[in-house]
């Protein structure tokens, strides 16, 4: 009888120390929580549209995905609780230098964000820029609260984890996680509000993550990240860059206004190859000539692509065109930029390679 028990005990404690020995080979994922839908609550699982972003905390999300701990030592950490429409330049610097902090210590192998949506593919564009690692970097969010019926979170959340875990993630600049596709945070955006397949890169996914495991079909072609010549160690304030919508019937007021408030550069969110209408060229040449940087873009929805010199003389006008980036991650790319150079040319330059 006491051989059975002693050969039972001995069975359970190396089942034991087994286990302990996978948990100890797991990589480290810290999970940083800023708000959004993700973190939100609706008052009946009806409600996929209405309910309240920036509800739930960090370890309640964890707790609601028990699978996590299935492919990585997770902990978590709450930086903000706010729907996304509502992070400032403020908010980026806080949230970068402490993604910065973490890649930096040996006992964090990757980190995942949780984010409201809206702004999202700002964000990841922006780490994309100033963070200093190859580490695993991925954004997720949620179309739809975890209270709504077909809830995408829990799905969303447990992909980030296992992409942020794994090797392969690795020197790809940071990602989006959502609806089973990996993005690239510098290709990325929302193209829809009300459903689950929101975010779509024009020039497609990355790659594919089924299962908790990633396939990947290209690699980014642009700088980031290690390559970039931006730090965010270095960044302790970001210029304002504001963003003006060109349209039918467009004036130059609200590039002037915003010229008036401060801004170091705007961001023309044209038409088609951003166009600018012929009553604005001279508003715009104006402010150039105040020292404002102009940079045109394009509002097209799946994917504006401007030409230097089409429709305008940008080297006659010293403007600088924005090459594929929409104008939110334009604003992105000029305001770390301008913590740097003030040079138009320069300021081109980046646009082109990043």
């Amino acid at each position: 009888m006491f051989k059975r028990i002693f050969t039972r005990c001995a069975v359970f404690a190396a089942g034991c120390a087994a286990s302990l020995a996978v948990m100890a080979a797991q990589p480290n994922v810290v999970i940083l929580a800023t708000g959004g839908t993700i973190a939100g609550a609706g008052a009946e699982a009806t409600n996929s549209a209405t309910y309240q972003a920036a509800k739930v905390p960090v370890d309640k999300l964890i707790a609601g995905v028990p699978e996590l701990a299935k492919v990585a030592a997770v902990r978590g950490e709450q930086v903000f609780q706010i729907a996304s429409e509502s992070f400032t330049n403020e908010h980026l610097l806080t949230l970068g230098k402490r993604v910065s902090a973490l890649v930096k210590q040996a006992d964090v192998d990757g980190i995942v964000i949780t984010h409201g949506t809206d702004t999202l593919e700002e964000t990841a564009y922006f780490l994309n820029l100033v963070i200093k690692s190859d580490k695993p970097i991925v954004l997720v969010g949620s179309m739809r609260p975890g209270t709504a019926m077909s809830a995408d979170g829990m799905l969303n959340l447990y992909n980030a984890v296992a992409a942020a875990a794994a090797k392969d993630a690795r020197g790809k600049g940071v990602l989006v996680a959502m609806n089973d596709e990996l993005n690239s945070g510098r290709d990325v955006s929302k193209m829809i509000n009300i459903q689950t397949g929101a975010f779509k890169s024009p020039w497609g996914p990355l790659g594919m993550i089924v299962e908790g495991k990633n396939y990947w079909f290209r690699l980014p072609a642009k700088r980031h990240t290690v390559n970039s010549e931006f730090d965010i160690d270095k960044i302790d304030s970001l210029p304002v860059v504001g963003i003006a919508y060109g349209h039918g019937n467009v004036a130059d007021t609200a590039y002037k206004a915003l010229a008036a408030s401060g801004a170091k550069a705007i961001i023309h969110a044209g038409t088609g190859n951003g166009s600018v209408a012929r009553n604005v060229v001279a508003g715009l040449r104006e402010l150039r000539g105040q020292g404002v940087q102009i940079i045109r873009s394009s509002h097209v929805n799946a994917g504006g692509f401007v030409l230097r010199n089409a429709e305008q003389p940008d080297d006659q006008y010293d403007w600088v065109v924005a090459h594929d980036l929409n104008p939110q991650k334009a604003r992105i790319l000029a305001t770390v930029a301008l913590t740097k150079t003030g040079d138009s040319k320069e300021l081109q330059r980046i646009f082109w390679e990043y």
